[in-house]
């Protein structure tokens, strides 16, 4: 017969509550709307934990980096095309963000919005007839952007920006994250995989030219990430794994010539869910050598509103 023995819990140790540690109390809690119903006074209201914790962290370093360190916006094309892109512009023009950083996606999902007034296609229904990523305009104008920025040395991102800088209509300027970086001086930078976007399945699409104008971009990216030092920020928003996976090779490129600069920066991936490229990648290798790594995580369209909201609200009370 199989012996068991149970614990006897009245030999247990315990000690009072008010020498134990605890995490929570009542000035951390959220609060309910009063009087002032501002954003200032929603976000205040916010609880001081956990998450709401480390997004106050992240906009009091943006804040506090604006017009003085480098802050590196790393772009995905979901971030784009749910509608996220006259945020980021009004943080350029406030000297908040001083690169933007685009995958192929997101370049492609701004230039449709500026130049033809639409993006984000139907693609269940495009791949059933083979007509998904076949639209003419898109293939054609950006390629063509390319092909030429290519041939005058240019990197992808300012070959794009000016091919919507010198067109003579556009269907909604105002939103184009390209055209303001142009406009406002920001450095753009796209870092393109190969086959992975729709311009490549098109005729006019030249792998050369693609290659070059991408990898000029890559050594422009390199060369920018040492501003990052002592109190910079990167912001990886929505872009998977094609941005932290360029991200860390330029890292590299950048401590091997800059003696081991940028290190002390603040490191930040804003993502629908957490992902294993990201997170090594951008948040915790990046930030060993200093400064702190955060995941938020959220959809980009409630997240990312927020976090640009509270830095521009921030930025106009002091």
């Amino acid at each position: 017969m199989t012996d068991y023995r149970e614990a006897d819990l009245s030999r247990l140790k315990t000690v009072s509550i008010s020498r134990r540690v605890s995490k929570v109390n009542p000035s951390l809690l959220a609060q309910p709307p009063g009087s002032d119903t501002s954003f200032s006074a929603f976000w205040q209201s916010l609880p001081d934990i956990l998450a709401a914790q480390d997004l106050r962290y992240v906009v009091d370093q943006l804040v506090r980096a604006a017009g003085r360190r480098a802050v590196l916006a790393m772009l995905g094309g979901h971030v784009i095309k749910v509608g996220l892109g006259p945020l980021l512009i009004e943080l350029m023009r406030r000297r908040v963000i001083t690169h933007v950083a685009m995958n192929g996606s997101a370049a492609i999902h701004d230039f449709e919005l500026a130049a033809y007034g639409g993006t984000s296609e139907d693609v269940v229904a495009g791949l059933a007839d083979g007509s998904f990523g076949m639209a003419e305009e898109t293939g054609r104008d950006m390629n063509a952007a390319i092909i030429e920025g290519a041939r005058e040395g240019r990197g992808m991102g300012e070959a794009l920006a000016e091919q919507l800088r010198r067109r003579r209509t556009l269907a909604a300027p105002q939103v184009s994250v390209l055209l303001a970086c142009a406009t406002l001086g920001v450095p753009v930078t796209v870092h393109a995989a190969i086959g992975a976007e729709i311009i490549h399945l098109h005729p006019t699409a030249d792998g050369a030219a693609v290659g070059a104008t991408s990898y000029r971009d890559f050594l422009r990216l390199a060369e920018a990430l040492p501003a990052l030092e002592d109190g910079g920020v990167v912001l990886n928003l929505g872009s998977a794994v094609v941005m932290p996976e360029v991200f860390v090779k330029a890292l590299s490129i950048a401590r091997n010539l800059h003696g081991g600069k940028p290190a002390n920066f603040t490191a930040c991936d804003c993502d629908m869910q957490r992902h294993y490229r990201p997170r090594v990648n951008v948040v915790e290798r990046p930030t060993l050598a200093g400064g702190r790594g955060i995941q938020l995580t959220g959809h980009h369209e409630l997240l990312i509103p927020l976090l640009c909201w509270a830095v521009l609200t921030q930025l106009d009370e002091r």
